[in-house]
């Protein structure tokens, strides 16, 4: 298969803390997580052929970034802002292909570090949100 179109994808928020799930209304456009590892160098005078040599360090759940057509009365993006006012995590999940046999879910926890909004006078209104990720996010097999 060449590719997996990506329409349909979801993001989703704790709305109560106890794992009661409610879509984002309006997601154009969804990117992450952005998973990294930190690389130690530990080059020594002896290390062979002058190579710099390295050992794994410790991993980063990266983030999440969204991109809305923003709607200012739409409940769910002023939850966002609730979200960026709170000082605790929260629970958040993407759901790759809802609905099919194929859906895959990334669960985790995070808490917004970004909220950007744009009112270009020729076209619609746009909210951008960056969530950074706490821990290790998972992706499990839903459908």
């Amino acid at each position: 298969m060449a590719g997996i179109d990506a329409f349909g994808t979801q993001f989703l928020r704790d709305s109560t803390g106890s794992g009661s799930f409610v879509a984002i209304a309006n997601v154009s456009d969804i990117s992450g997580p952005e998973r990294s590892r930190e690389a130690i160098e530990v080059t020594a005078h002896d290390s062979p052929d002058k190579y710099r040599e390295f050992i794994k360090g410790l991993k980063d759940g990266g983030e999440v970034t969204l991109t809305l057509n923003y709607d200012p009365a739409s409940a769910t993006h002023s939850a966002l802002d609730a979200d960026f006012e709170e000082d605790t995590l929260r629970d958040y999940q993407v759901v790759l292909l809802p609905g099919d046999s194929d859906e895959h879910t990334w669960d985790f926890a995070g808490l917004i570090t970004g909220l950007s909004d744009a009112f270009p006078t020729d076209d619609k209104m746009e909210r951008e949100a960056t969530f950074k990720i706490s821990g290790k996010p998972t992706l499990t097999p839903t459908g």
